[in-house]
């Protein structure tokens, strides 16, 4: 299952920087995750401050 990323998420970049697939991008209000671009391998998740980026 792909990552997405939850309102808590406080804009701060480190997730892209970490994607080796370049899924995660600057959206309106949050970063987001390209579901079909994910590979599903959680560097995302490990590097977030907050812990937005979850399994969906």
């Amino acid at each position: 299952m792909a990552y997405a990323i939850s309102d808590e998420c406080i804009s701060c970049g480190a997730c892209a920087a970490e994607c080796p697939v370049s899924a995660i991008s600057e959206g309106d209000s949050k970063y987001v995750i390209d579901a079909d671009a994910c590979i599903e391998c959680g560097a995302c998740a490990g590097v977030c401050p907050v812990g937005a980026p979850a399994q969906a």
